[in-house]
């Protein structure tokens, strides 16, 4: 049998009154997350380049849409993929080497790995404290490099899927983090000026760049890695030169020696007391400046991945290409000059016999100014790939949540952008500001500072966009053909939906239109505005001069209601008796509809009351107020029948649900609260928002609502069918409260590691706390089934006979294994990334057993990989107590013969199927005459040994 929502409500609300009645608790249905739209590109994240299933390059972006990420076709302007996210905003993408995933970090400092051929998530790190603000992957893929708002630099490991180290040193939020290809260096840059070097060998900084004034925004390696170019607050990017020091001097040859022969005497001053030159693995040494036209800081320094392109800009709308030069063209470049310097020189002397003219190679000849794009509005992020004919492609994410891409020819001398595409339909470039239902529970309203649009609720798409004024409050018109919107102007304007053309403007305030009511009659409105007055309006049709024979409807109006102060809010009762008018005195006015004679005054707020709404059975008025305050009133009286404190910040839009005496209020502070005004209970929260949100609308049946934020985002949230128990959900709040203290609490310490330059990459979490305790349990699990089984061994010797063995433990039973598999399974199941944290935080009560189990996992040879890892940290973090325990010297001893051998004997079967697999590949290579599990560049790279060819080489095939 199936019900309809509408059904279940009815019986819930017969169950309640039949609840009331018998004194016990009401019921109420949730409401849920359903969909997020109208956002095209979020400000906090960037833009990035991705390919789909083995599709063009340069055809499909990925920007960030608060938790989600949105993978955008530009061609066809829509939406491809969605990776879904869980609670935090986006703050960074990273696209692999390869293509097919995409690194993506979070504000709580979470990074997660997506596969985007299924767009899921395999793999997730959780070690920063803060929002991650900078990504990057190495020349494989294989490992990943995270800088976060906390200072600190995580290095992970993708393959093993968890943490390596933890480098500190940098004293403010991370920038840029960029791994060196060829060695096995990092470069990190961050905003408190300093540019560090990390030996990856050894995790310590080698080396700190001093010579920046202010924060350092960006940075990128040019030139084969041996010039690093930065960005920072000012209108200058500067240039360092790298000059790696050879390995064969490094080591074997005196000090003295090395340090005469690879350091020059300003190297030798730069060199501190403290700092050894030998190990200095590089040196950096200014080369120069480049001036960019903008004046302000650096947002974006990208180049594209063979450092050919460079595109930079400010919070302007200016978008600046620069075009490095090949060293042949620098060298043709300077002959030109050379022989230029020489001809002026010919001709001021008036002699062929001149002294060879010097001619100094500047940054200005191996860097130049391509083109200047200029976007429609500030720009937030960019990115650029480069094809091997120099068709290089843009792509911009503004500031308006706009996406725009662009295309130039590298290869021309004074190329101009193109606007290729341009992503603005499915969203406003302003926050919307109102939202309105139509009447049939399909269409939904949405206004902004520019636009009108209406959307479909189950398709989300866009019907229709009209342009307008700055709109405030909007209603449909009875039967849902027009619509009309409250300007901040002060005018009416009504739309045709089918035509989606103005049909009118009307002076109605002036000043700001503050709030429209649709008549419960549906014969007009009434217009509550800035100029202290309340006017009302009739539907009219008249004929349509500029068709000729049709009518169009326009508003009439009929009557003012004269007020002290400027009109927030406007609500009409059910029964249109009553009107209620909110002011700026922080009171509600209250007066009969047919007369306008006052009938209440409703004060009590210490702020004024920014939105209000009417119960359906004029018995009830709720307003909520600047002062953070919801207060329910009776209109019989004018008694406040309670007061709630409802928002941490201003309450910004309250509506009754249809035919309930419930309602939602929307809140400055991201939230979104549902209350029952006849208990004054709270009911629920709806989180999803990352900033204010403006306003909601409900729809006539009750089982959606739409609401609007800050953040750009329009969010549909629909009724379910699952009860909501307010004794559970103030148990889940206290949790989720729980859960986030622990997670801000402070880090477990290591035994014996001093707080240095690099630490552990994971962080303490819930998930970690968790997991140790299931670790925890499964050991005492074993402890107890040991126990059973020696104790009925002792008592079958006793008795001279067998006996019935005892019961297992249920949980053994259920999964069909024995106390130690139990473990090993129950370890298992722990995240890879989460492994060293959970095993950290184990007391060392448990450690014994845990070594005993190991060395018989390991002679076992039951998940040797995992039990190494684990033993060898545990034996790292307990070394002092683990090495002064003479119960485990024996443990120890065995551990160590069997994991040696055991690890020999797995190495020499890998090393086997190894050569194996290769004896295989030249046999059929051989037989078949193909190149197999290679690509014919490797091949040619083994050949030639020559980049200007190998570069040819792969231009040619690719």
């Amino acid at each position: 049998m199936c019900f309809s929502v509408d059904s279940l409500t009815d019986c819930l609300e017969s169950t309640n009154s039949w609840l009331a009645a018998m004194g016990l608790t009401k019921q109420y249905l949730r409401y849920a997350a359903s969909a997020v739209f109208g956002v095209i590109g979020s400000q906090k994240a960037n833009i990035a380049y991705v390919t789909m299933r083995g599709g063009e390059k340069g055809r499909y972006v990925a920007v960030a849409a608060c938790e989600h990420v949105f993978i955008w076709d530009v061609r066809k302007a829509e939406k491809v993929l969605i990776l879904q996210g869980n609670k935090y905003e986006v703050t960074y993408l990273c696209p692999s080497p390869d293509g097919g995933h995409l690194a993506v970090g979070y504000e709580d400092g979470t990074v997660r790995i997506f596969n985007l051929l299924s767009g899921e998530s395999s793999i997730s790190f959780s070690g920063h404290k803060s929002a991650v603000t900078a990504i990057n992957y190495d020349g494989l893929g294989a490992r990943l490099v995270t800088g976060s708002r906390d200072t600190d630099v995580i290095v992970w490991d993708v393959i093993n899927e968890c943490g390596l180290y933890r480098l500190k040193g940098h004293k403010d939020a991370i920038t840029q983090v960029l791994f060196l290809k060829d060695k096995n260096l990092l470069v990190t840059s961050s905003k408190d000026t300093f540019v560090k070097w990390w030996d990856l060998d050894t995790q310590h900084c080698f080396r700190t760049m001093v010579g920046h004034r202010s924060e350092v925004w960006g940075l990128v390696l040019l030139n084969g890695e041996k010039r690093l170019l930065t960005g920072c607050a000012d209108s200058e990017l500067r240039a360092w030169d790298i000059r790696y020091l050879e390995p064969s001097l490094e080591h074997g040859e005196p000090k003295e020696k090395k340090v005469k022969g690879l350091l020059s005497e300003a190297e030798e001053r730069d060199v501190g007391p403290d700092e050894d030159p030998v190990e200095r693995i590089l040196t950096c040494k200014k080369a120069g400046s480049i001036l960019r036209k903008a004046r302000d800081r650096v947002v974006t320094l990208v180049s594209d991945p063979r450092a050919k392109v460079l595109l930079c800009h400010g919070t302007d709308a200016m978008l600046e290409v620069f075009t490095v030069l090949p060293e042949e063209e620098v060298q043709r470049r300077m002959e030109k000059k050379l022989k230029k310097a020489k001809k002026k020189a010919r001709a001021q002397v008036g002699t062929d016999e001149v002294l060879e003219p010097v001619v100094e190679r500047q940054l200005g000849d191996e860097i130049l100014n391509l083109a200047t794009i200029k976007a429609s509005s500030k720009i937030r992020s960019a990115d650029c790939l480069l094809s091997p004919s120099g068709e290089m492609k843009v792509a911009l994410l503004l500031q308006n949540n706009t996406v725009e891409t662009y295309s130039l020819s590298t290869t021309e001398k004074s190329p101009q952008g193109t606007k290729t595409a341009r992503l603005t339909l499915s969203g406003h470039r302003t926050d919307a500001r109102t939202l309105a239902f139509s009447s049939d529970n399909i269409a939904v309203l949405s206004a902004s500072g520019d636009t009108a649009k209406v959307w479909n609720r189950s398709t989300l798409q866009v019907i229709r966009t009209m342009a307008c004024e700055y709109a405030l409050c909007s209603t449909f018109v009875p039967g849902d053909r027009q619509i009309i919107l409250g300007t901040k102007s002060g005018n009416i304007q009504i739309f045709e939906l089918a035509s989606g053309s103005l049909l009118e403007t009307t002076n109605a305030h002036e000043g700001a239109l503050w709030s429209i009511a649709l008549s419960p009659d549906q014969r007009g409105i009434v217009t509550g505005g800035a100029d202290k007055t309340v006017k009302f309006w009739d539907f009219e049709l008249i004929k349509d001069h500029a068709s000729g024979s049709s009518k169009r409807l326009t508003v009439k109006h009929t009557r003012t209601l004269q007020l002290d102060e400027d009109v927030l809010c406007v609500r009409y009762t059910p029964d249109q008796r009553l009107l209620a008018v909110s002011l700026l005195d922080c009171t509600v006015k209250v007066f009969y509809t047919d007369t306008l004679k006052f009938s209440l005054s409703l004060y009590g707020h210490k702020l004024p009351v920014l939105c209000m709404d009417i119960s359906h059975d004029s018995t009830l008025i709720a307003t909520g107020s600047a002062d953070r305050n919801v207060k329910i009133w009776g209109l019989d009286f004018g008694d406040c029948h309670r007061s709630m404190f409802a928002h941490d910040d201003s309450v910004m839009f309250l509506q009754f649900v249809p035919k309930t005496h419930l309602f939602f209020t929307a809140g400055k502070d991201k939230k979104i609260k549902q209350w029952d005004a006849d208990k004054f209970q709270h009911i629920q929260t709806l989180e999803g928002h990352h900033r204010e949100v403006w306003c909601l609308a409900i729809s006539p049946s009750g089982d959606h609502l739409v609401s609007s934020s800050h953040d750009k985002s329009l969010r549909l949230w629909e009724r379910t069918r699952e009860p909501i128990i307010l004794e559970e959900e103030r148990e889940m709040e206290r949790e989720a409260e729980f859960e986030e203290s622990v997670a801000k609490g402070e880090e477990p310490v290591v035994p014996g590691e001093t707080t240095g330059e690099a630490g552990p990459a994971g962080k303490k979490t819930m998930e970690t706390v968790k997991a140790a305790e299931r670790i925890m349990e499964a050991l005492e699990l074993y402890r107890e089934e040991t126990k059973n089984l020696e104790d009925h061994q002792a008592a079958c010797q006793a008795a001279g006979k067998q006996l019935p063995p005892p019961k297992l433990n249920p949980i053994l039973v259920a999964f069909g294994n024995t106390p130690s598999r139990h473990v090993l399974e129950t370890i298992k199941k722990v995240k890879s990334s989460e492994l060293e944290v959970s095993l950290l935080v184990l007391p060392f009560q448990y450690i014994p057993d845990l070594l005993s189990l190991f060395n018989g996992f390991i002679q076992d040879g039951l998940e040797v990989e995992l039990v190494c890892r684990c033993l060898f940290f545990l034996l790292r973090i307990h070394f002092g107590r683990i090495s002064s325990n003479q119960m485990l010297l024996s443990v120890i001893n065995d551990l160590r013969t069997n994991t040696v051998s055991k690890v020999r004997e797995i190495r020499d079967v890998l090393g086997f199927n190894s050569a194996g697999l290769q004896y295989l590949q030249h046999e059929v290579e051989a037989r078949e005459d193909v190149m197999f599990f290679t690509d014919a560049t490797d091949r040619f790279e083994e050949k030639r040994r020559k980049r200007k060819k190998r570069e040819r080489a792969i231009l040619t095939i690719a």
